[in-house]
């Protein structure tokens, strides 16, 4: 597992971690009670302000700069799909695998075999089952992203537990809304429980690297000599 650079020198003059993922953390529940309320306005205006606030936390704990661009794909992401044409979806998922291409470049890792089993199976299976309920438009771009997306939870195992429910839970949101795509039933509250996997995984995906990077940061460290 290869070192994890340090996060740009702005971030030196951040404000302190906790208030931020405080802010965090307060937007994402304001954000889940007017799911749960079904205030649709509530969703449309904080839904653009969660990734930049994770992004904000990300910073100030000087993260690295393919962490900070996954949460601004992911911020891109989550404001196209507010918007319901085709084009606008395709462009939104297309953001999200960008943000999941910083996420692989970042672990550079290799997952153990089983774990790489496991997923591709899961990728598999999930693609069959959906594919004839899927638009003809989506069938492809879908089964690609989905691909890309069981690479990147499968390589998030290698930096820990917290990383590796990270990308677990973001499997497991972007599947709910493929369901969706695909007519077949869905969940009570089938909104609350996409974003609330959502949010879940991009927190704890962030919080696993940023574990990595203070692991990793000290053995970079070279000894004074005189």
């Amino acid at each position: 597992m290869s070192t994890l650079s340090r996060g740009p020198a702005w971030a030196d003059i951040m404000p302190r971690p906790k208030p931020l993922l405080r802010v965090f953390a307060g937007i994402s529940a304001v954000h889940l009670i007017g799911l749960l309320a079904g205030l649709d306005w509530l969703d449309d205006l904080t839904k653009p302000l969660l990734m930049p606030a994770l992004a904000a936390y990300a910073a100030s704990r000087k993260a690295p700069r393919l962490l900070t661009a996954a949460l601004l794909c992911g911020w891109a992401g989550d404001v196209l799909l507010q918007f319901g044409s085709t084009v606008q979806f395709l462009a939104g998922m297309g953001c999200f695998a960008a943000g999941h291409v910083c996420y692989l470049l970042l672990f550079r890792a290799r997952p153990g075999l089983w774990v790489a089993v496991g997923y591709a199976v899961v990728w598999a299976g999930l693609v069959a089952a959906l594919w004839t309920g899927l638009d003809g438009a989506l069938r492809i771009p879908i089964g690609l992203y989905s691909l890309l997306l069981a690479a990147m939870a499968c390589c998030a195992t290698e930096l820990g537990r917290t990383a590796a429910a990270g990308g677990a839970l973001f499997f497991v949101s972007d599947g709910l809304i493929a369901t969706d795509l695909a007519d077949w039933p869905q969940l009570p509250l089938a909104s609350f429980w996409v974003m609330a996997t959502y949010l879940g995984a991009q927190y704890l995906l962030t919080d696993g690297v940023l574990r990595e990077q203070h692991t990793v940061r000290p053995q970079s460290v070279q000894p004074v000599t005189s």
